[in-house]
């Protein structure tokens, strides 16, 4: 059992110039910044932890946040975007609906 209630997973990948997209250019940075700099404020960091990591695949939609436990796949999320994502998912247990990835549908 984590100690953690939310763990976030925030895509800070970089690819070559000219290569398919990454987070990391598109944002993913700030992205991590902001969501540290806000949970310390709020006196979160011992319930909420937020990890850089590498790619999590759909890259066209970066900058990509996994959330943990329940798996909650949110893309093309900017630092402006945390804040609210911090008052929804984690202070009233959910999540954004207009940040939230929608995986293709397979054949």
């Amino acid at each position: 059992m984590s100690k953690y209630k939310y763990h976030f997973f925030v895509c800070t990948n970089a690819r070559p110039p000219f290569a398919k997209p990454s987070c990391g250019p598109n944002g993913g940075h700030p992205v991590v910044a902001t969501f540290q700099e806000i949970l310390e404020k709020m006196d979160l960091m011992n319930e909420v932890k937020v990890t850089a990591c590498g790619c999590l695949g759909p890259c066209e939609n970066g900058p990509v946040v996994v959330v943990y436990p329940e798996a909650t796949w949110y893309m093309d999320v900017k630092a402006e975007d945390v804040s609210e994502i911090i008052e929804s998912h984690i202070k009233n247990g959910k999540p954004v609906e207009r940040l939230i990835y929608h995986w293709p549908e397979t054949i």
